[in-house]
């Protein structure tokens, strides 16, 4: 099963593409980063999300589309509602395509994939790493936290249909 982790932004969305059979069995299969020109209004930079997420769907046919459930801390309110737009183009992409959705809190994401729902940004980027048995870490973080949010989805679902 393809599985496309993304980790909206609306300066930068992530995403990993992996192919999994099981927790014992992901590879990468497409990683990289959407980025959007902060000079252009925000109608043409969710355009430019849209369109490379499309892109990307029909290129590789996922069977699954994952997100992190949106957090919003009280001090920065407005990061949130900037994220939301970003996460509601994925969205709509992923509806648009008939990709199945799943959403999961960033810190079962975490959880699941280093043990540490507190895992820094730098663990969860080391456990990628190690799980998909890469060379190099992905950089920069937005890749190793979408194929992060992908792997989540492996831990999570498939294992479940294996007990």
């Amino acid at each position: 099963m393809r599985i496309l982790g993304i980790d909206p932004g609306l300066v930068r969305t992530g995403y990993g593409l992996i192919e999994a059979e099981g927790p014992e069995r992901m590879k990468i299969v497409e990683a990289g980063v959407i980025r959007t020109d902060d000079s252009s209004g925000i109608s043409k930079r969710l355009t430019c999300i849209f369109t490379n997420l499309q892109d990307i769907i029909k290129e590789h046919r996922p069977g699954v589309l994952v997100l992190e459930k949106i957090f919003s801390h009280y001090k920065h309110p407005a990061t949130a509602i900037l994220m939301g737009h970003a996460r509601g183009v994925v969205c709509l992409a992923g509806g648009v395509a008939g990709i199945k959705l799943v959403n999961y809190p960033s810190t079962k994401i975490k959880k699941s994939v280093t043990g540490n729902g507190q895992a820094t940004k730098f663990q969860v980027q080391r456990s990628v790493t190690a799980l998909l048995r890469l060379k190099r870490p992905p950089e920069p973080v937005d890749i190793s936290d979408a194929l992060a949010i992908a792997i989540s989805y492996v831990f999570m679902e498939m294992r479940k249909r294996t007990l």
